[in-house]
């Protein structure tokens, strides 16, 4: 008999458990309502973009009837699109949940440029919401257009630059291109020598990369090429794709400025691959009445495009410095632009190198953490 209520009991909660598991199997409920009212910017609104400095832009609409939560993003199209297939999409503020989108002026100018609007121009975008849930998505039953000005630059900037064509040291094989040192957002730089012939810019060493000139050695356009002329030289390459902007530097010679005595001792010759070294040099300590003094930093000689010359200076980060030894850190030797006074911001020379040959050696390779020199016993 007990065995029987034992069974029983253990049936009943079988039952009860397995009706405890049944659930309201109602089909999800996908419907979503559309927004039907764009209230910012007003529709025809204009502004000028300032990528960099100018205030985020608040995109606002009436929130879809939807009573369930439903996300919203902001869709970019041509003046004469449909939003069949949207230039960009941006989500609404809080991961999509809210009837308004923050958006940048940066964002705003990338969404020009992919609309085909040039830089330096004025351009209409039109703009409306989509409101989706689960897989159904509604687009807004109204429309706005605004109208864009760009400045001067590239909207879409690449993280690496590379240096290819004849008139490079690595010739036209773009696996072989030489890279930019990146220096900010859209900023480049490179140091190298160019010859008769012609040179491109491209974003990447592989494949099919977005290709840039520069033009009057002072700008910066989408394609083509820059042809070189005369002879051989070495240049400071220093490219602005925010703004657009090239700057071509003629490096015409590289000095060892010794303190003491306030005067060049040698000028390195370029030995290429970003990097100006003399080999077997005797190093020469003064002898000051304070004893040896090895002070050294290096003078620049550079030349602008329309030909005037003038006077760089690159030394230590510090202002003063102690003898160096085989211990001392390689930081210690990076180099950073500095002022012409005869005895600040020096480096020092090992005091054992004193009277011997060694190679000086001043590298700008942008490969490297940062510029540095070397002096190094023969």
């Amino acid at each position: 008999m007990k065995t029987f209520i034992k069974l029983s009991f253990v049936v009943m909660l079988a039952i009860i458990a397995i009706t405890s598991c049944k659930k309201d199997t109602r089909a999800l409920n996908t419907d979503v309502a559309p927004v039907t009212a764009l209230a910012a910017p007003e529709n025809a609104a204009s502004f000028t973009l300032a990528p960099s400095t100018g205030p985020s832009i608040q995109f606002k609409w009436s929130a879809s009837t939807t009573q369930d939560l439903v996300l919203y993003e902001v869709a970019f199209d041509k003046a004469d699109g449909d939003f069949s297939k949207p230039v960009y999409k941006v989500l609404s503020d809080g991961s999509g949940v809210q009837a308004q989108a923050t958006i940048t002026q940066k964002v705003l100018n990338t969404v020009a440029s992919l609309a085909g609007i040039a830089s330096l121009s004025t351009g209409t975008l039109k703009w409306t919401v989509i409101v989706s849930k689960a897989t159904n998505a509604k687009v807004s039953t109204t429309t706005h257009t605004i109208q864009i000005t760009r400045p001067a630059g590239f909207a879409v900037l690449p993280n690496t630059l590379y240096l290819t064509g004849t008139a490079t040291e690595k010739g036209s094989d773009i696996t072989q291109a030489i890279a930019f040192k990146k220096t900010g957002d859209g900023l480049f730089e490179l140091y190298t020598s160019l010859q008769p012939g012609s040179y491109t810019l491209i974003d990447k060493n592989s494949g099919t990369p977005a290709v840039y000139s520069v033009q009057n050695n002072s700008s910066v356009v989408a394609g083509g090429s820059t042809t070189v002329t005369g002879s051989k030289n070495v240049y400071r390459i220093s490219i602005d794709l925010s703004n657009a902007a090239a700057t071509i530097t003629q490096i015409v010679s590289v000095g060892f400025f010794n303190a003491p005595d306030n005067k060049v001792y040698f000028e390195l010759p370029y030995i290429g691959n970003s990097q100006w070294e003399i080999d077997n040099t005797t190093i020469t300590i003064p002898k000051e009445s304070y004893g040896l003094d090895s002070r050294y930093k290096y003078k620049f000689t550079v030349m602008d495009s329309a030909g005037n010359q003038s006077v760089e200076w690159y030394g230590s980060i510090n202002s003063d410095n102690q003898d160096p030894s085989a211990a001392t850190p390689a930081s210690y030797y990076y180099m950073y632009p500095v002022d012409n006074s005869q005895f600040n911001f020096c480096f020092k020379v090992n005091p054992g190198y004193n009277n011997k040959n060694a190679n000086v050696n001043v590298n700008y390779s942008p490969g490297i953490p940062n510029y540095t020199n070397t002096i190094t016993l023969k």
